[in-house]
């Protein structure tokens, strides 16, 4: 005889229960294992740890859970035991609602201690001094390319890249009333107008488009004036009360937008090898022909594949650049070891921004 709906609903209550001792005793030995990390000096937070938790996991799912909805429950379940140890004292471009944040939470979990900044500035300026354990940056959109603020600061900064995140963004148009009448001005990150310009020039071709530090500001100023408009996330609008106008208005319906998680190395040294790794470098070369074209021959040499190469000014008045370059492989491999001591010495400048797992 089939369950009826009452059935159903025990069984479910159940099975939560079991759940739940379940989870707890995963608490009580993540508070061991902590202990045990307290005697030896070793940090709270191991993130290639975590990723290789989270791929094992799901390798061996059978359903009906889907693969993404495995990775967000048990990052969420380690989250809430690594809290129990320390929660993890975190900034990003805030306030609450922004991508950024959203970020933060694909990495770490919710449980955390969240340090919302005003600019990538004082993000960099926050993990650099103490204050923030970890930060939170984008660094490059698949639409728009590279952040450009976020590359100029790694330059200078002591914190170095332990992570990343890849997510999913999409633009929505907020605002007081559920319409696109009588709009003057639309709010948003300078990244985000950006992205969002066809949408824009098509259907609110005579709003000022006003550029702000976050999209969350842009969200919290729409909500301050019924002739504005904002352009975030869902969660900004539901934190500032505003209606969802118009879903999905950025220019590439795939709009990825990647993330850095930095921090000192004093805090977390550079991960061990996950199986599925990135190093991040700047150089610079001596201003001669062919500079370019031999630093690259390393990498073909010991068979080393480049994800991104990207250059910026170096600012010094002489038409020299930086190189920011992403390699795939962990230094501990031979072949990447071999091609990084070669690339150095060929380098005026150089420098490991990090070594890490890569995002799905």
């Amino acid at each position: 005889m089939s369950k009826t709906l009452a059935d159903l609903r025990v069984l479910i209550d159940a099975t939560d229960r079991e759940l739940l001792a379940l989870l707890n005793r995963r608490a009580g030995l993540a508070n061991e294992v902590g202990e045990i990390k307290r005697i030896e000096g070793s940090p709270v937070f191991r993130p290639e740890r975590e990723a290789q938790v989270i791929q094992g996991l799901q390798d061996v799912n059978q359903g009906p859970l889907k693969r993404e909805n495995v990775a967000t429950i048990w990052r969420e379940v380690m989250s809430a035991c690594r809290a129990l140890e320390a929660p993890q004292r975190v900034a990003y471009l805030g306030p609450s609602g922004t991508f950024s944040e959203e970020a933060a939470f694909r990495f770490f979990g919710t449980s955390i201690e969240r340090i919302p900044c005003s600019s990538f500035d004082e993000v960099f300026h926050a993990t650099s001094a103490g204050s923030a354990q970890y930060g939170v940056v984008p660094v490059e959109n698949s639409t728009e390319g590279v952040v450009t603020r976020s590359l100029d600061l790694f330059l200078s900064s002591p914190a170095h890249i332990v992570g990343e995140v890849s997510l999913l963004v999409r633009h929505n148009l907020l605002r007081l009333s559920n319409s696109l009448e009588g709009i003057e001005v639309v709010c948003a990150h300078p990244q985000a107008l950006a992205q969002c310009h066809l949408w824009l020039n098509t259907h609110l071709p005579n709003a000022e488009r006003h550029a702000v530090s976050s999209n969350a500001e842009g969200a919290r100023l729409a909500s301050t004036n019924p002739a504005w408009a904002g352009i975030a996330s869902l969660q900004a609008g539901s934190e500032f009360g505003l209606h969802v106008v118009t879903h999905a208005i950025q220019n590439e319906a795939y709009n990825r937008t990647r993330f850095s998680v930095i921090c000192l190395p004093q805090t977390l040294a550079a991960p061990e090898a996950s199986g599925k790794d990135c190093v991040s470098l700047i150089v610079s070369v001596p201003n001669k022909p062919g500079a370019v074209h031999d630093i690259l021959v390393p990498l073909k040499n010991h068979g080393v594949s480049m994800t991104r190469f990207e250059s910026r000014p170096a600012k010094s008045g002489q038409w020299e650049y930086y190189f920011y370059i992403d390699l795939q492989g962990h230094p501990s491999q031979p072949n990447m070891a071999a091609a990084l001591k070669d690339l150095r010495e060929l380098c005026a400048f150089y420098k490991v921004l990090g070594t890490y797992p890569v995002s799905d």
